[in-house]
This record gives C-alpha cells, structure tokens and sequence, in this order.
C-alpha cells in the first residue's frame, strides 16, 4: 500500500477538528494532511533529525524526542486522538506504549504491517522471510524489531483494557473487514479507553 493510501484511510477515522498527537510521524505528512482537509491541530513526536526538519518545513508542530521514555511530558487526556501508525514495531516498549497512548490521549488509531498477510506467510513457508511493498525490508536490515499480526494485536489490547472501537484490514487502499488476518497488508484498531 502506497503512503498516500494509508494516509488517506486513517484520516477518514480522525474526528474534524481534533487535536491530535502523532506519535512516530515522520515527516509530518499526516497531520499536515489532517490539518487542512481535517481542520485538526496538534503535535508530532519524531527523533529522526532529518524528518524533524521536514516537519518544520511543513509548518508542523513537532518534538524530537525518544518514545521509549515514555509520554510524561503529557498530562491525562490531552489529546483527542493519539496516532499510532507504523511506530509500534519499531518500539521495544510496545505494552508501555500503548498505556501511555491511552493515558494521553480520549482516543487512538494505531496500524501497523500484518505479519499473517497470505504472502507473507506464503514467504516464511517457502523458508524465507517476506520482502513485499509493505514489507520492504531484507530480514538483515529491518528497522522493525517487531512482527505482529491483526490477531495478536487484538488480544494485547484486550490485556491491556483496551477497548477497540473499530478494527479492520487495509490493501491496496480497500478496507477489509472479512477475514483481515490474512487479506490485508496493515492492520488497523481504533481504541478507547476499556
């Protein structure tokens, strides 16, 4: 799925007018995205030097900071919405993670690449890991120290006293709600506090 589509599909799940805070947003596409089509407000955390500069060139709020110290600079509730799209597996902290995005946040939208997609299960039964658009990386030079899948993801969040308000799969910019598990490339849940 291209960056354009999946930026697409999760703005149609970010109320109007929220204030958002994007953790893990890279160059600060999205909530440049969700500002002028969304009239959204709020903050993206990135520690990339480089992407941190094109935030800024983008007009963006953003803080440089690591998300494996956590969110304490917040207070409870500070945000409408927390997003969450492509950080978690990037994250040795995953569960406090998660804690902290619902502490900080009314509401949250997290997505990340489906490790039971059927090619990539297809890959790891042929003896190889999978190399696939959504999946680009060699085994050797990943930056995601994590794989998971749709399922996994819904029993961590259940755990944790997650409530998931809306989950389905992305492909292709289709949304799937049958069978995402294995049709869809990036899994994506909407959580409220349980």
């Amino acid at each position: 799925m291209s960056d354009r589509l999946l930026l697409e599909s999760i703005a149609r799940l970010v109320p109007t007018g929220a204030r958002v805070l994007d953790l893990g947003c890279g160059d600060g596409a999205l909530l440049a995205h969700l500002r002028q089509h969304r009239g959204c407000s709020g903050y993206g955390v990135e520690i990339d030097d480089a992407k941190v500069q094109l935030c800024l060139r983008r007009g963006i709020n953003v803080l440089q900071l690591n998300l494996e110290d956590g969110l304490a600079m917040f207070e409870d509730d500070s945000f409408d919405l927390v997003l969450q799209i492509d950080t978690l597996q990037h994250l040795r902290n995953t569960e406090v993670m998660l804690r902290e995005t619902a502490r900080v946040g009314r509401a949250a939208i997290v997505a990340f690449p489906n490790f039971a997609h059927w090619p990539n299960r297809l890959r790891v039964l042929q003896g190889r890991m999978p190399v696939t658009k959504r999946l680009p990386y060699q085994w050797y030079d990943t930056p995601n120290i994590r794989v998971g899948t749709y399922t996994d993801f819904e029993v961590l969040a259940q755990r944790l006293g997650l409530h998931v308000s809306d989950c389905f799969g992305l492909h292709e910019g289709r949304e799937l709600r049958w069978a995402p598990n294995w049709r869809a490339s990036t899994a994506v849940f909407k959580l409220l506090k349980g």
